[in-house]
């Protein structure tokens, strides 16, 4: 997988919500994965724009 900034005002990356993700040993929920990671990494707390693009990290992360 390619490496590239999900949200731009944060500087956060793909490969920051996969380490941030990384200490969950299952997933049973996107939300609440999405609010760990938004804790760890400060994503969608600016504008918001990248909520779904975050989501759509999560859920393809979580289904590898």
């Amino acid at each position: 997988m390619e490496n590239y900034t999900i949200c731009n005002c944060k500087q956060v990356t793909y490969f920051d919500v996969e380490d941030a993700l990384h200490h969950h040993e299952t997933f049973e929920d996107v939300e609440k994965a999405f609010k760990d990671v938004q804790q760890i990494t400060h994503c969608s707390t600016g504008c918001g724009g990248c909520h779904d693009k975050i989501m759509n990290a999560i859920s393809e992360i979580m289904s590898k």
